[in-house]
């Protein structure tokens, strides 16, 4: 009995750090500036929608993202001249331990310079679809008239 416990103690401890590892991983790969380069959505149609509680989803079109993995911010920049809102932003990210059924998500937070929480504290999940050293794909899923509607992300990477 004691052996089948350690056994299960070490299987626990080893598939734990193949995770932690995971996300170290995907963390590096993640460093640096990102172009947010489409935003789509899982049916035709024209929605407005508001991303993050900041700005229409066409401004974050050609949006430039900075992670810095080592302290968990980074930095996104809207820089579409014809959005009204332009500029940089702050935020706080996180990728946590994965689902159950193995999916990774990226915790998304915006703060302020001093790194504190703005939008009343609000956060965001999106699923982590993709990760590899040039291209990332997020997706988000809200609820639109109430059925699930998802929008998806993808960027390129910078540098």
């Amino acid at each position: 009995m004691k052996k089948i416990i350690l056994l299960l103690a070490v299987v626990l401890i080893a598939s734990c750090n193949t995770t932690q590892q995971t996300v170290i991983a995907a963390k590096k790969t993640l460093k640096g500036e990102w172009s947010l380069d489409e935003i789509t959505y899982d049916r035709s149609g024209i929605f407005e929608v508001n991303l993050y509680n900041d700005a229409p989803a066409e401004c974050f079109s050609g949006s430039v993202w900075k992670f810095i993995p080592n302290n968990n911010t980074g930095k996104y920049v809207v820089n579409q001249s014809s959005c009204a809102s332009t500029g940089a932003r702050n935020f706080r990210f996180t990728i946590p331990k994965p689902e159950s059924n193995g999916d990774y998500s990226f915790l998304f937070k915006p703060i302020n310079e001093k790194k504190k929480s703005t939008n009343n504290n609000a956060g965001y999940r999106m699923l982590l679809k993709h990760l590899d050293t040039t291209t990332m794909t997020w997706t988000m899923t809200v609820s639109l008239e109430g059925k699930p509607f998802v929008i998806t992300m993808n960027f390129n990477k910078l540098q």
